[in-house]
């Protein structure tokens, strides 16, 4: 747009000259020329506008938006049109109690009151890009700040309202999830009224009172030791079935044997050891008494 005014300056300059007057006059066809051939080339430069990747052109033509949205790459414009660039890729706001962590400067964490009352202080990224048919309304109404002016808003607004439903305890460990959904749910609704979409709600750190932490820690430390205590529980409950089992097998092999011995069974066995006596080739005398309890004696004839 520059070198178009500066060729129609140096246009009127040559053609305000006075022909054979001395002075400008003898340039007079030099700079017409001239700054025709500038507003030419400063017509077309200012004509063909290049939007980088990952982003879009909103145009702005005398103050009045306008609705077409300029697409990364060359684009053939109104020479007098201006064009704001404004990135359609993912960015993130983050707001974090740690200094200088997020967007913010200093401590920037949202601190909520939870259902008991407590004071929760919670770090927060927010994921999010912008819809490309959007961007005029969004230059519109939020110019190029609607971070400050509407993303960060919306997402300390809802967590702090999401907040309220959850003990404090809850929102740090069994619930947390169930509460980084909801909000998520509550934030993509308002930033699609707006032309933003919401691609992740990350809670990056749930600060709780000293008190309390204190409190979650003895919990869970009391938990783990009744595991424990649970687990050498049921393994001296294991071993000692273990042997009761191997006491009762012993038992019952007693049992079966007493009562397999009976005295046919060992008479049977008195006969076969005596039968194995008598065809030993070694010498020997064997005394049977008369009386069925009787036990042989065997001397040895050598």
């Amino acid at each position: 747009m520059f070198l178009f005014i500066l060729g129609l300056v140096l246009f009127f300059i040559g053609n305000a000259a006075k022909p054979n007057t001395g002075g400008l006059s003898r340039f007079r066809t030099i700079l017409r020329l001239g700054g025709l051939a500038v507003m030419v080339i400063g017509g077309l430069t200012a004509a063909v506008r290049q939007v980088p990747a990952g982003h879009v052109g909103v145009q702005i033509l005398f103050g009045k938006v306008e609705e077409q949205v300029l697409y990364e790459g060359l684009n053939f414009v109104n020479p007098l049109m201006t064009v704001k660039e404004i990135e359609v890729r993912t960015q993130n706001y983050t707001m974090s109690v740690v200094h200088d962590e997020g967007q913010q400067a200093g401590d920037d964490g949202i601190r909520v009151l939870s259902k008991d009352g407590l004071e929760v202080a919670i770090d927060l990224t927010v994921l999010y890009r912008i819809d490309p048919q959007y961007a005029p309304r969004i230059y519109r109404d939020l110019n190029l700040d609607y971070e400050n002016r509407y993303i960060r808003g919306v997402a300390r607004t809802r967590i702090r309202e999401g907040a309220t439903g959850y003990v404090a305890t809850d929102l740090y460990s069994a619930h947390r999830k169930e509460f980084e959904n909801s909000i998520r749910t509550l934030v993509d609704a308002d930033f699609a009224k707006k032309g933003f979409i919401l691609d992740q709600l990350l809670i990056r750190n749930i600060a709780l009172p000293a008190s309390v932490k204190e409190s979650i820690e003895r919990k869970i430390n009391a938990e783990q030791d009744a595991q424990r205590m649970e687990y050498v529980l049921d393994k001296g409950r294991r071993e000692a079935e273990l042997k009761r089992v191997e006491a009762q097998g012993i038992a019952d092999a007693q049992k079966i044997l007493s009562e397999g011995l009976n005295e046919k069974v060992l008479q049977f066995e008195t006969i076969k050891v005596q039968k194995e006596l008598v065809n030993s080739p070694n010498s020997k005398i064997i005394i049977l008494g008369g009386g069925k309890s009787t036990t042989p004696i065997i001397l040895d004839g050598k």
